[in-house]
C-alpha cells in the first residue's frame, strides 16, 4: 500500500478516494478542488448542486480549513458535538467551498467522524475532503468496501479498506437558526441536541 503521504498527494493533485467513515464508506475528493469534486458527483449520478459535506479528520482540520477562530464560539461549538455520526450544517460567512454548499454558498455541511487514525490523517492532509456516501445516487449505503459500485472503485486512486461499517448514513442538523433542527435524523442526532441544549 503506498505510504500515507503519496496517498495524500495523490488526493491533493486531484485524484478521488473511497474511504470508510464512521457510518458508511464515502466517495470524495480534496474539497478545495472543485473539477474533482464534480468528478466524484458525476461518477456518483448525484445532482451537482446538491450540498456536500466538508470532512476533515480533526476538529483543528476543520477549523483551519473553515479559517474559524480556534478560540471563538463556533470552533468551541463544533468541538463539543464533534468527532461522531454527525454532520452539522454551520454559518459559513467567508463562503469558502462554495461548490459544496449548493444554492446557499452562506451555509456549508461539515463533518468530523469518528475516523481510523490513518484516514483521519488523509483528510487533514489533504486539507478535507468532500466526501459523499459511495454508492451511485438513491443506491443502498454501503457498509463494506464490496459494496460499493465498481466503477467508483475503478475510478478512485486511493481506497482504503475498513472492514465492515454499521451502514447507516449520519443524522444531519442546521443550527444555523435559534434552534437546532434534525434534517436528517440517525445515529448520534439525539445525543447531539442534548449537548446543543446544554451549551444554550
Amino acid at each position: 500500500m503506498p505510504a500515507l503521504s503519496d496517498r495524500a498527494q495523490a488526493i491533493r493533485e486531484g485524484g478521488l478516494c473511497v474511504v470508510p467513515t464512521d457510518t458508511v464508506y464515502g466517495i470524495g475528493a480534496a474539497a478545495g478542488l472543485e473539477a474533482a469534486c464534480l468528478r466524484a458527483f458525476a461518477l456518483k449520478r448525484r445532482p451537482p448542486g446538491q450540498p456536500t459535506a466538508l470532512v476533515a479528520g480533526s476538529v483543528e482540520g476543520l477549523v483551519d480549513a473553515l479559517g474559524l477562530d480556534a478560540a471563538g464560539p463556533e470552533a468551541t461549538r463544533l468541538g463539543s458535538l464533534l468527532p461522531g455520526p454527525l454532520t452539522l450544517v454551520i454559518a459559513n460567512p467567508e463562503l469558502r467551498f462554495g461548490h459544496l454548499c449548493g444554492a446557499a454558498p452562506g451555509r456549508i455541511g461539515v463533518r468530523v467522524p469518528a475516523l481510523r487514525p490513518e484516514v483521519a490523517e488523509l483528510a487533514d492532509l489533504a486539507g478535507g475532503l468532500a466526501l459523499t456516501s459511495a454508492n451511485l445516487h438513491g443506491g443502498p449505503d454501503p457498509a463494506v468496501l464490496d459494496d460499493v459500485p465498481r466503477e467508483l472503485r475503478a475510478a478512485a486512486a486511493v481506497i482504503v479498506d475498513g472492514g465492515r461499517l454499521p451502514g447507516a448514513a449520519s443524522a444531519v442538523i442546521d443550527v444555523t437558526g435559534d434552534e437546532p433542527r434534525i434534517l436528517r435524523d440517525g445515529p448520534g442526532a439525539a445525543e447531539a441536541l442534548r449537548r446543543l441544549a446544554r451549551l444554550g
